[in-house]
């Protein structure tokens, strides 16, 4: 047998994107978003470089800088309702449901670009449990790369920053992660691109302890 070499991070909380982390949702975000693209005349593959872990108003900043804010907000509530009622190919990322499980007694909380319907319908179509405490589009005024969210879950859990772990797939929210000063674990390969403390191909290469007085080991074999 090879010999596996394991990672070790304690920690007192664990922050959990949703898509992309616990959710693969890809070929819906891929649907919608290239509709939108080809509806304002953008470039796909450029498209899809920016939208990956922000709320889609964030985006739309980005590549429409010169429209008026609130006609991305209005455009993103249609995004939202879009992407909300396709939940065709939404699968579960490999291992999420035993890793959710395996946190039944540990302070975690999800945190996502989401609003309350999406997030609540593509967890559903994956087959996974809402953590309880949960932090949303509808929770935060600022979207991911800006830590708010991050901060607003490490302050619902009452756990200080920087004694929380981080879970995220995107640039977007490994930069929220790192901002908000924690660590931060990168889940699949658009991950690699953006430096996060310990990076893993899934949820599968992950094992959570209980370490006694509050602590968490993370157990990352790589």
């Amino acid at each position: 047998m090879p010999m596996t070499a394991t990672t070790v991070l304690t920690a007192r909380a664990l922050l959990l994107d949703m898509d992309g982390t616990l959710v693969n949702s890809d070929v819906v975000v891929e649907r919608c978003w290239r509709r939108w693209a080809d509806r304002h005349g953008l470039d796909g593959d450029e498209v899809m470089k920016v939208v990956h872990g922000r709320q889609g108003y964030a985006s739309m900043a980005v590549l429409l800088p010169d429209r008026p804010m609130e006609q991305n907000h209005a455009d993103n509530a249609r995004m939202l309702a879009e992407e909300t009622a396709d939940m065709d190919g939404v699968v579960a990322i490999p291992g999420a449901a035993e890793f959710l499980t395996s946190l039944a007694r540990v302070p975690h909380a999800l945190v996502t670009s989401a609003d309350v319907a999406l997030s609540s319908a593509r967890m559903a179509a994956a087959g996974l449990g809402l953590p309880d405490v949960r932090v949303t589009a509808e929770s935060v005024g600022a979207s991911k790369p800006d830590p708010e969210g991050f901060l607003k879950g490490a302050a619902e859990l009452g756990v200080p920053p920087e004694e929380c772990v981080v879970f995220e797939d995107s640039g977007a929210g490994i930069a929220a992660g790192k901002a908000a000063g924690m660590r931060v674990v990168g889940v699949g390969p658009r991950a690699g691109f953006h430096r996060p403390d310990v990076l893993v191909r899934d949820l599968t290469q992950v094992r959570v302890e209980s370490a006694g007085g509050g602590l968490i080991r993370l157990h990352i074999e790589d």
